[in-house]
């Protein structure tokens, strides 16, 4: 292979290496780059349950390598003081929380208890699960939230036999404030994400990244974290906001097709039930009853309420 050929190769490689490390980052968020630091970490779980534990070395970090395919990317599950959480960050509502905890702690379980025999006389001990989303959009969203695995059951139970339940706390600005409080770092993340909004409202979604990030920095606000990971912090914020307000266009374009769709059969339901009443009062004769209905609409409106009512 000649030289030039060589040098080909490497920058194809170079260029190839690069796409998939900003592809792996993008993957990432600011939420879970902040609280995937142990301290952090410790720090929210300590302001949900009022405690004040500081022993991070008890805190046990869980992966697995599939969970950026199973659609993971937003997580940080971790086992501590007998328990097995799962954080999960949000930016859109969604209902399938619990359905997609169940599938994940499943597989983390399997993880844990793989070297166990099932079958022994002996009792398996598992870390107690629990489930909590932080969500940041911008749709409207109570303070607290609970969803639960027998919602999506297709037959209704009064107890299930299977149950999962997922607490989601909404962290925008205002809202939990003693959640808030307790937190700083979730405090001061919560910040950000606003500035980043109300930047992104006016200037390019990149320079609002940049100028939100650099008056953070000013002000004291996650600054010790952004100014250390700054190009990161900006490149999953853009990816991340970006992604957010597509997924809002989309969820906008598809209630509009909804209404256009469910007026359109609205008319053509309301046309067909007409055209049914002036062919039943004309087959009875009642050709005053036919001049009245196409000129008067209330009693238009009465009629073809009678006649729905009569048909169905």
């Amino acid at each position: 292979m000649n030289e030039t050929k060589v040098n080909a190769t490497n920058k194809i490689n170079e260029s190839t290496q690069n796409q998939t490390k900003v592809q792996r980052n993008y993957k990432d968020t600011v939420f879970r780059m902040l609280f995937r630091e142990k301290d952090n970490l410790l720090s929210l779980y300590n302001a949900l349950n009022g405690t004040v534990y500081e022993e991070t070395d008890k805190l046990e970090i869980t992966t697995l390598e599939n969970a950026v395919y199973m659609n993971y990317k937003n997580d940080i599950s971790f086992v501590f003081d007998f328990e097995l959480m799962l954080y999960e960050h949000q930016s859109t509502c969604n209902p399938n929380m619990p359905l997609r905890d169940l599938l994940y702690v499943t597989r983390v379980l399997q993880n844990r208890i793989q070297n166990e025999n099932l079958y022994s006389k002996s009792l398996i001990r598992i870390p107690a699960p629990r489930f909590i989303v932080f969500f940041n959009g911008t749709d409207i969203h109570p303070e607290q939230q609970i969803l639960y695995l027998s919602d999506a059951f297709e037959k209704k139970q009064d107890n299930p036999s299977l149950e999962l339940s997922v607490i989601v706390y909404n962290i925008n600005l205002g809202h939990n404030q003693e959640l808030l409080e307790a937190c700083h770092l979730l405090k001061e993340y919560a910040q950000y994400v606003a500035l980043v909004r109300t930047y992104a409202e006016e200037l390019p979604l990149s320079e609002a990244v940049e100028k939100a990030v650099d008056d953070c920095i000013r002000n004291g606000i996650l600054s010790d974290f952004l100014a250390k990971n700054r190009a990161e912090a900006i490149a999953v914020s853009i990816f991340e906001y970006d992604e957010e307000k597509h997924m809002r266009s989309e969820r906008k374009e598809w209630r509009e097709i909804g209404y256009r769709e469910g007026r359109e059969e609205g008319i053509e339901t309301g046309s067909d039930n007409l055209a049914k009443l002036l062919q039943s009062l004309t087959e009875a004769g009642k050709t005053e009853e036919v001049t009245r209905v196409l000129n008067d609409r209330d009693y238009r409106k009465q009629l073809c309420r009678e006649y729905l009512s009569e048909t169905n």
